[in-house]
């Protein structure tokens, strides 16, 4: 090969160029992002429409349907899934994996832009759903003086217990705490670079609240209406323009804003010639707080969470160290009974499995020169191939920067999955060059003879381990975009690895450093024996000579104390590897020759282990992908529809109490609510829904998280009436791994056959947090108008029910300006006429006309139990049914579940089918079996251009089901399930596992047509190519083994992977040295090389 000579004789021009690309990497490197995951662009849009004060039944029939009817044409739609709950309405639309979501963006607006929707609907709003809409940190803010039971007083009536010390006293801290967070703490963190918004939620916000008494309503013929207009008529600042007078310019103001709550309570309604009717007098002005949304608790004592949300370009990493150092200047401004408490810090979980993919990368790097340093006893020659390691490893860099991959752990994965790879090339190069310096060549033939030998083999072995990559192109879902960056940073580094091998490493193979050195250092002596002239030739010598003179020496002394030292340190053990690797090469080839006379034997053998791996595949757990635990969990509890948020919060704060004995729990931080946050997913919220984050201690393992979660769910089970569910913070966003779906349209029907699904599955120990969407239902007063009679008294149903919504649920007026805040002024009835069903029948809706009418007069009132929430999957009504798995193995849930669908008999216009992670495992799967095959074609390609052989790849490709064997036993031994980690680590093993049988069938190749018998060709490649063989399939595996072990942050989607690949290899490997031999005997060479 021409670049192997050019570097030999250019020596100075590859060292330019390699420290060129060492100094960029390095650029490269401090400029790259640090982030958890790669960008997942998930395929899903929310379109969220609310619909105040309708029911679930109206916003399906007049917000939902029409809305799926609208956005079921839209392109690359796959599935249409609704939620329509009491005032809103939920449409979320999955597309292909791979839809440009903006274009899908602008085409569902276009949609919705034509609709003609009921005028009180409000416009929807388009949710563009991704990771990154979830905080990256969560703050709770409390007074530390409090008790956990401190707040148990807020649940009483403002408006009756205004003499309760403990209650006014509490709820103004809330409201203090509240004030705090909006007009200090958020305006600080929203100016931080990288902070695309801050939410608050959890205490109490103020509200001008005006009720107003029916009675006096009708004594002074007035309308809530005309209370609300003449509030926001009352309350205005405008400007009037300029005024020029003289040289003099007057700005013209009207200032009329209400300066005070007085002049809210003294102002006129309605002034006649001997009196005037004031606000005061027909309605009771308080200074209240607004109807809570959200109620945050940490450890049992009320908070205010504060959730910070970066933008979607921003390095997370940089935004949280930014947020730190804010809030430790902002704690010097907070009272000193108050405390921030960092809940949720994403960037911890970050920076920790960054860290352990990095030491497991180092330590990767250690073993596999400790592996290259047993087998060659050289502590020079060894150094030269590990060389290669840092040089292919910071070149990558340069080429992740050009192509904006971030650092995360699945390109980091990737480099330290290669970090064994790496030394592949460079060990077949250095291998070749020192066998034929054996035989006497000189350094600088030995190393162009040598690497020239085995350039087409090496770059064949890179080619196809990076061939299997390029297929992942056509993966779709969540695989393709997660192992993107993975793949493209192995196959940098590989060609980096490729480039190093073919001009670095034969370019330091011909030389002798060592005597270099030693030369040079001579040489400086000399030169300083020699006293010059002049001051500047002093300064010269010393920079010129004794300087590099001193490092010199460093260098040459330091590596050969470590070198001595290490040897005297490694020598028992080296003894021991020499004795055993001596007979392993000793006995190799007389077991080759005995192969080659028994070949049916080997084969059968070969053949019957394959079989066994394939009947031990169904021992195997099949899931989706593993659960990453970063030391917390959530507990998400959902009360029946209707529930008050007193009543969910009053339960969070009765588990939180349950859980507070148990060991290993740092914190509890429970939320009940939505409250403020800009989550997209729809099926969280509402005052019945409320969730705990468990944060466990310091260096707490996988299997503490799950024996506490086992202690809760005991102790939870004995709440009546609240339905929970056990899951970890997602970084990725799947569907339940159980879900069912009982598809139908009447409602109770599917709520018989949901009960009757959910009673099969509790019976299986197998599932659990079992629970069904259409369970329970919401109580609702129900007003049905009489059309006759509301034309008897001249009223229409639009006006009555508009009247309703103003006296029940208020109506906002106009806002007050105290300081730098604006505070809401409501208007509404008075508590007494809007507290039980007989007040809400004596509602007048005519006022004020004259004679007054009641509600009950022209409607029927009735309370009723209508449906909680109605889910519609393909514009047809479902009940969902969703359990997690006890273990991971959903592949075994699914055949079971398929087996009690099968056992039911519903009636045929009840339709049951299985949905969930299966379905998405379903789709990853057959893409990736896809790219698998894809992946095994390219290896061919690319071999049989090499071989120029069409039968030759086909020999090679034998180790692809020995592989298999080696797999199969690695997963089962290690207790790990088939995934989509597994899946691509089957992809990467399918180009990895072949490069040793290429090295081989190329130079048993080699020698045939030097004129060598076939039998005698394949033994002496034989014993020529073990050393190597053994040498990279060592160093990869050991190189993988800190992968491996699973140990620190996200090992989950990184263990399983490794693992794959070094049962996989090792056990192709040690195959390989005795089937491939039989297999390319059986094969006429003549016929292949045609």
């Amino acid at each position: 090969m021409k670049i192997i000579e050019l570097s030999i004789r250019r020596r100075v021009t590859v060292s330019m160029f390699t420290l060129a690309v060492l100094i960029f990497g390095y650029v490269a490197f401090k400029r790259l992002d640090v982030t958890l995951l790669p960008e997942l662009n998930y395929p899903s849009l929310t379109v969220r429409t609310e619909y105040p004060g309708a029911a679930p039944v109206e916003v399906e029939n007049l917000v939902t349907k029409p809305i799926e009817e609208a956005l079921g044409v839209v392109k690359h739609v796959i599935q249409v899934h609704s939620i329509s709950r009491s005032g809103q309405s939920d449409v979320i639309l999955e597309f292909d994996w791979g839809t440009d979501m903006d274009l899908a963006v602008l085409d569902v607006r276009e949609k919705l832009d034509a609709l003609n929707l009921p005028l009180e609907v409000r416009k929807p709003l388009v949710l563009r759903f991704d990771p990154s809409l979830d905080p990256i940190f969560t703050l709770a803010l409390y007074r530390s003086g409090e008790g956990r039971d401190s707040t148990q007083v807020l649940w009483t009536d403002p408006a009756t217990d205004h003499n309760s010390f403990n209650h006014v006293s509490t709820m103004n801290q809330l409201k203090r705490l509240r004030v705090l967070a909006e007009e200090t703490l958020k305006k600080e963190l929203e100016s931080l670079p990288g902070v695309a918004a801050v939410k608050v939620s959890g205490g109490l916000e103020e509200e001008i609240q005006i009720e107003v008494d029916q009675g006096k309503l009708e004594q002074f013929n007035l309308t809530i209406e005309q209370i609300a207009e003449q509030l926001r008529r009352e309350n205005v600042n405008l400007a009037g323009g300029q005024l020029k007078q003289g040289s003099n310019q007057y700005l013209v103001r009207t200032l009329n804003q209400f300066k005070s709550i007085d002049e809210i309570r003294n102002l006129i309604l309605k002034s006649e010639t001997d009196s005037r009717i004031y606000l005061k007098d027909v309605a009771r002005i308080i200074e209240g707080y607004k109807e809570r949304k959200a109620v945050t608790r940490i450890n049992g004592i009320e908070a205010v969470e504060i959730a910070i949300y970066k933008e979607g370009d921003a390095n997370t990493v940089s935004v949280a160290r930014s947020v730190k150092k804010q809030l430790a200047n902002l704690k010097n401004v907070l009272p000193r009974d108050h405390k921030l408490q960092i809940v949720y810090d994403q960037s911890i979980f970050i920076e920790n499995a960054v860290k352990e993919v990095i030491n497991a990368a180092l330590v990767g790097g250690i073993l596999a020169f400790l592996v290259l340093y047993f087998f060659l006893r050289n502590f020079w020659n060894t150094l030269i191939i590990c060389i290669s390691i840092p040089i292919s490893v910071i070149a990558t860099f340069n080429l992740m920067y050009g192509g904006d991959i971030t650092l995360n752990i699945m390109s980091l994965g990737g480099l330290a999955l290669g970090i064994g790879m790496l030394v592949d090339n460079a060990v077949v190069v250095l291998e070749s060059i020192f066998r034929h310096r054996q035989e006497g060549k000189s350094l600088q033939e030995a190393a162009k003879t040598g690497a020239s030998e085995v350039g087409t083999a090496v770059t064949a072995s890179t080619l196809t381990t990076i061939a299997v990559f390029f297929p992942l192109v056509f993966v779709k879902g969540i695989a393709g975009q997660l192992f993107r960056d993975q793949a493209l940073t192995v196959t940098f580094s590989l060609l980096a690895s490729l480039a190093v091998a073919l001009t670095l490493i034969p370019m330091l193979a011909s030389m002798d450093w060592k005597k270099r050195l030693l030369a040079q250092i001579d040489l400086t002596r000399s030169e300083k024996k020699e006293k010059p002239r002049r001051l500047s030739g002093k300064i010269f010598l010393v920079l010129l000579y004794r300087f590099p003179s001193l490092i010199l020496q460093m260098v040459v002394g330091g590596v050969s104390r470590f070198s001595s030292l290490l040897r005297r340190l490694i020598s028992p053990f080296l003894k021991t590897f020499e004795k055993f690797y001596d007979k392993i090469e000793s006995r190799y080839p007389s077991l080759l020759i005995w192969s080659l006379n028994h070949k049916l034997v080997i084969l059968t053998c070969a053949f019957l282990l394959f079989l066994g791996s394939l009947l031990l595949l169904p021992l195997l757990g099949v899931e989706l992908i593993p659960q990453l635990a970063q030391g917390e969990f959530l507990v998400e509890v959902k009360l029946p529809p209707g529930t008050p948020l007193e009543s969910t919060d009053q339960v969070l704060n009765r588990m939180q109490n349950l859980a507070q004995g148990e060991t290993g729990i740092a914190y509890i931080y429970s939320a009940a609510g939505l409250g403020n946050r800009l989550d997209a997913n729809p099926e969280e919220g509402g005052e019945n829904w409320g969730e705990l984050r468990v944060k466990m201690v310091s260096g707490s393992r996988r299997s503490d998280e799950e024996h506490l979660m086992n202690e809760l769910r005991h102790k939870f089970s004995h709440l009546a009436g609240a339905e929970y569910k056990f899951t970890r913070p997602t970084l990725f966003t799947f569907k339940t791994p159980i879900e069912i779906e009982i598809a139908g349209y009447n409602l109770d029907k599917l709520k018989k056959w949901a009960q009757i699904l959910v009673q099969k599955m509790a019976g299986n120990p197998r599932f659990t947090d079992i629970k069904s969407t259409i369970e329970g239902g919401s109580p609702e007063i129900q007003i049905y108008f009489n059309r006759e009679r509301l034309a008897t008294y001249g009223l229409d149903a639009s006006t009555v029910a508009q009247t309703v919504v103003q006296k029940v649920k208020g109506e906002l007026a106009t806002r007050y300006s105290l300081h730098d805040r604006k505070i809401d002024v409501l208007v509404r009835a008075h508590e007494k006429d809007r507290q039980s069903i007989k007040s809400i029948q004596r509602l007048l809706v005519n006022p004020p006309e004259l004679p007054p009418i009641p509600l009950s007069a022209v409607a029927q009132i009735k309370i009723d139990m209508g449906p909680g929430e109605i889910h519609r999957i393909g514009q047809e009504r479902m009940a969902l049914v969703r359990a997690n798995l006890v273990g991971h193995d959903l592949g075994k849930a699914a055949v079971e579940l398929q087996q009690i669908i099968a056992n039911l008999h519903p009636s045929d216009d009840i339709t049951i089918r299985l949905g969930g992670q299966n379905r998405e495992m379903a789709i990853s799967f057959k893409s990736l079996r896809l790219a698998l095959l894809l992946a095994i074609f390219l290896v061919y390609l690319v071999m049989a251009s090499q071989f120029e052989s069409l039968l030759q790849p086909f020999v090679i490709l034998f180790t692809i089901p020995l592989a298999l064997i080696g797999v199969v036993l690695s997963l089962l031994v290690t207790g790990s399930s088939i995934s989509i980690v597994v899946f691509i680590g089957l992809i990467m093993l399918a180009g990895i596992v072949v490069n040793n049988a290429i090295v081989l069938i190329d130079y048993i190749n080699q020698l045939r047509n030097q004129g060598m018998a076939k039998v005698e060709a394949i033994v002496n490649a034989g014993q020529v190519r073990l050393r190597p063989i053994l040498m990279t399939t060592l160093t990869t595996t050991i190189g993988m083994l800190p992968l491996a072990l699973g140990l620190g942050e996200g090992a989950e989607l990184r263990s399983p992977m490794a693992i794959t690949v070094i049962g996989g290899l090792l056990v192709a490997t040690s195959l390989t040295l005795v089937v491939i031999p039989v297999v390319y005997s059986l094969v006429d060479y003549k016929a292949v090389k045609k």
